[in-house]
């Protein structure tokens, strides 16, 4: 869970953005998205090895 405490003095706007931030940091609503529907078992593991594959050519091409 995500949790911003707010300092002495700080606006809205930048209360906002650090919770925003840390959202982002900690892939929130990114496994929101995949939770959105239903996928089976072999789905998740088809999805794994795609993105393995792609990390390991990013790493590769470096």
């Amino acid at each position: 869970m995500a949790f911003v405490t707010i300092r002495d003095g700080e606006p809205p706007e930048g209360i906002v953005s650090r919770f925003r931030a840390a959202v982002t940091r900690g892939g929130i609503l990114k496994e929101h998205k995949d939770r959105r529907f239903f996928r089976s078992k072999g789905e998740k593991q088809r999805l794994a090895a795609r993105r393995s594959a792609r990390r390991r050519r990013r790493v590769t091409s470096r």
